[in-house]
C-alpha cells in the first residue's frame, strides 16, 4: 500500500455531505461570471464575458476553437485569474487563486482528459490530495464507505477497490463525478463529457446529470454535439471570438441556428448522395498486430472498401483504431494476415511505397505524424514530393515551381495562412489540418485512410473537411473513415464498421446502423446477446 498524504479526513472546507445535506446547501447557490475579460499576448481571449448558471441548472456553453469557452471556465476554476470583472457565489464576490480556492468554494471540474492516476485505485484517485487523520496513510475503509453512498445516491456505480487501468472509459468518468462530489461540489463544469462514450453510456451520464440537477446541483455542460446540448440543457449560451453572441432557451431553438451562432454563417447540411461503389480498393485479410502495451492491439481484423465508399470504423477509444491506422499506413508491424492495395500485397510496404501505389493518409495525430511545426505551410506541403521532378533537379530545388503549386492548394483548400513562409505552428489546428487534408487530397489518392480527421477542430473547419471527404468519394475514391464522433460516422458512412477490444464485430449498412445498435456493439455486446 502507499503511503501518500491523501484523505479519507478531507482538510477544512473539503469534507464531502450527504446527498440530501448538498441539496440543502445549493438550493440557494448562484454562480455569476460578470464582465470577465481576459488577454493573452496578442489574444482578447475574453471580451466582457457575462455568464451564470442557477441551481437545478443544466447551462450549456458553446462555441468553435479559439471562441474563449476554455479560458472562461478555468478562470471560474481558478486556473487563471480574469483581467478585469468578478465571479460573484450566492451574490458574494470571490477571487480564486488556484482551483483549491474554487474547490473549496464548492465549484468541481470534469476535464475532458481524465485526471486520475492508472495504477493507484479509485477511493485512492478520489483521496489524492487532501489530508487523512492517519497520515502518512490513508484510512480507504472511510473514503469507499463514502464513495459508495455517493455512488448510491447519484447511481455512479463503481468498485472503490477497483484499479483505474481496470475501467471502461464510462466507468472512468464517473470516477471523476464521485471525486468532485466527494470533494462537496456544487457547481459541476463538464468538459466535452460525451467524447468517448457509447450512446447508451450517454444515457447514463444524462440520467445522472438530471439527477443532480434534481438535487440542487448547478451543471455546466461544454460540448460540440448540438442535439445532445438541446436534450441536457435548459439555457445555452453561445461564444464567438470571446464574446457572448447569444443566450437561448434550449427549448426555443434549433440546431441550425446553434450552428449558425457559433461560425457567424449559415452551416450548410450534408446532402445525401447516392452510392455508385466499384471494385474493392483496400483489403485487410486477418490483420493481427501488437499494441503499445505489449498485448495484441488488432485480433484477425478483415475488412474490404470499395471504390466510391466511406466504410466508417465506429468504437470507444483505445479499441484498436490507431493500431489500424498505422498498419495501413506502413508505421506498425503486421504480425499476421495481409494488407491488399488495389490487390498488390502491401503488408510489409513502406510508408513511402503505399503513398507512390495510390494511398493517402490523414493521421490521427497531426503534429507528430501528419506535419512539421517548425516548418514553413510550403514545406509543409511538400513534405512527400520535394523530390519529384517537376519541383526538384540534380538536388536543386525549383522553389518558383513549389511556391505556385503551394499559393494554389492554399487558396483551393481554403487555408488561412499569412504567408506561405508562415511557420505551422502559428495556424490555428482547423487550419494545419486543412493543409494536410491539401497536401494528401491533391494526390488524387485511389484510397484514403483518414483517421479522426476533425478531432479538435471547429465546426466551420468541420464542415469543410466533411465536403472533401464526399467529395473524394465522389471521384472514386475508397475512404476508411475512423471516427470516435458517432454522429460524425452517421453523416459520413455507407457502411460502418464497430471495432472492440481489436476485433470488428459487424459491418452494417448504413440504414441498420442505429445509434442504439452501434452502442451495443461498441460495447462489446452482438445484437442477439442484447436480449
Amino acid at each position: 500500500m502507499p503511503t501518500l498524504t491523501t484523505a479519507s479526513s478531507p482538510a477544512p472546507g473539503l469534507t464531502p455531505a450527504p446527498a440530501s445535506a448538498i441539496a440543502r446547501r445549493v438550493a440557494i447557490q448562484r454562480v455569476a461570471m460578470r464582465g470577465i475579460v481576459k488577454r493573452f499576448p496578442g489574444v482578447l481571449a475574453n471580451a466582457g464575458v457575462d455568464f451564470d448558471v442557477n441551481a437545478g441548472e443544466v447551462h450549456a456553453l458553446l462555441g468553435e476553437n479559439g471562441a474563449g469557452k476554455s479560458t472562461l471556465m478555468r478562470q471560474l476554476y481558478g486556473l487563471y485569474p480574469p483581467d478585469a470583472g468578478e465571479i460573484l457565489i450566492d451574490g458574494q464576490p470571490h477571487t480564486f487563486h488556484s482551483p483549491a480556492d474554487a474547490i473549496r468554494a464548492g465549484i468541481g471540474m470534469i476535464h475532458q482528459h481524465f485526471m486520475l492516476v492508472p495504477t493507484l485505485t479509485v477511493a485512492e484517485n478520489v483521496a489524492l490530495g487532501l489530508r487523512s487523520s492517519r497520515e502518512p496513510q490513508m484510512d480507504l475503509k472511510v473514503v469507499a464507505a463514502r464513495l459508495n453512498t455517493l455512488a448510491e445516491a447519484y447511481g455512479l456505480k463503481v468498485d472503490p477497490g477497483a484499479y483505474i487501468w481496470q475501467l471502461a472509459v464510462g466507468e472512468q468518468q464517473r470516477v471523476e463525478i464521485l471525486k468532485a462530489l466527494y470533494r462537496g461540489a456544487s457547481l459541476i463544469i463538464l468538459d466535452e463529457p460525451t467524447a468517448v462514450l457509447t450512446p447508451q453510456e450517454v444515457d447514463g451520464l444524462f440520467a445522472t446529470l438530471r439527477r443532480m440537477a434534481g438535487e440542487g446541483h448547478a451543471l455546466i455542460f461544454i460540448s460540440h454535439k448540438l442535439h445532445e446540448v438541446l436534450a441536457i440543457s435548459q439555457r445555452v449560451t453561445v461564444l464567438r471570438d470571446g464574446h457572448v453572441v447569444g443566450e437561448r432557451a434550449a427549448g426555443s431553438v434549433g440546431r441550425q441556428e446553434l450552428a449558425q451562432l457559433m461560425v457567424g454563417r449559415e452551416v450548410k447540411a450534408l446532402p445525401a448522395q447516392a452510392v455508385q461503389t466499384g471494385g474493392v480498393r483496400l483489403a485487410l485479410e486477418g490483420v493481427r498486430a501488437q499494441g503499445d502495451r505489449g498485448t495484441e492491439g488488432l485480433r484477425g481484423v478483415s475488412l474490404a472498401i470499395h471504390a466510391g465508399e466511406v466504410l466508417g470504423l465506429a468504437g470507444v477509444s483505445g479499441n484498436g483504431q490507431r493500431e489500424l491506422a498505422e498498419c495501413l499506413a506502413g508505421l506498425r508491424r503486421v504480425s499476421a494476415g495481409r494488407v491488399l492495395l488495389g490487390g498488390r500485397d502491401v503488408t510489409h510496404a513502406s510508408p513511402r511505397e503505399r503513398l507512390l501505389a495510390g494511398q493517402a493518409y490523414i493521421p490521427e495525430e497531426r503534429m507528430r505524424d501528419g506535419a512539421i511545426k517548425n516548418f514553413s505551410v510550403l514545406e509543409n506541403l511538400f513534405l512527400h514530393d520535394h523530390a519529384a521532378p517537376n519541383y526538384a533537379r540534380w538536388g536543386v530545388l525549383n522553389t518558383n515551381a513549389m511556391r505556385a503549386r503551394a499559393a494554389a492548394l492554399v487558396q483551393r483548400f481554403n487555408v488561412k495562412t499569412p504567408g506561405l513562409e508562415t511557420p505551422l505552428k502559428n495556424l490555428s489546428g482547423g487550419n494545419i489540418q486543412k493543409l494536410i487534408l491539401a497536401r494528401e487530397l491533391s494526390r488524387q489518392p485511389r484510397v484514403l485512410i483518414a483517421a479522426q480527421p476533425t478531432r479538435g477542430v471547429d465546426i466551420g473547419a468541420t464542415e469543410y473537411i466533411h465536403q472533401q471527404l464526399l467529395a473524394q468519394r465522389a471521384a472514386g475514391t475508397a475512404i476508411l473513415l475512423i471516427s470516435e464522433d458517432l454522429d460524425e460516422i452517421l453523416a459520413l458512412s455507407d457502411r460502418i464498421a464497430v471495432i472492440y477490444e481489436g476485433a470488428i464485430m459487424a459491418v452494417l449498412p448504413r440504414g441498420q446502423a442505429t445509434p442504439a445498435a452501434l452502442g451495443l456493439l461498441m460495447a462489446g455486446v452482438h445484437g442477439h446477446e442484447a436480449g
